[in-house]
């Protein structure tokens, strides 16, 4: 049991030592109630993308937050978060519909779109609330 135990904890730290490791990278993270404030408080412009895998427009949403990711994943982190998961972390900020993606700028929540919309669409919305010049 003990050595279950060690072998969880190490697992971790290494998942939470790559994902601190990814600043500055296109890849969309997977976050839970176990990193969720930490990503919050740590990175200045952080994007979340709050799913389920039986949402449908979850599905279509998912691929524009990466492209987007690959653009400007050099200033801004971007995340998931599976609301079936972690619904605490979804009742914490009234997420009542998905897909609904999460623009936090130094911890604090600046935007909010709800629903899937086009990839410019979503960049537009995550320029501005973040003022960028990109």
């Amino acid at each position: 049991m003990e050595d279950e135990l060690d072998a969880l904890r190490k697992r971790r730290i290494e998942e939470l030592k790559q994902q601190a490791g990814q600043q500055g990278t296109a890849k969309v993270l997977r976050v839970d109630e176990g990193t969720f404030h930490e990503l919050l408080t740590t990175r200045p412009f952080l994007v979340v993308d709050f799913w389920a895998e039986w949402c449908g427009p979850c599905r279509m949403v998912g691929p524009v937050i990466e492209a987007i990711a690959e653009e400007l994943g050099d200033t801004v982190t971007f995340a998931k978060c599976n609301t079936d998961e972690n619904p605490r972390i979804a009742a914490s900020y009234s997420i009542t519909a998905i897909p609904t993606i999460m623009l936090f700028a130094q911890g604090q929540l600046v935007d909010r779109i709800i629903g899937a919309y086009p990839k410019e669409t979503m960049r537009s919305r995550v320029i501005r609330a973040f003022g960028l010049k990109k």
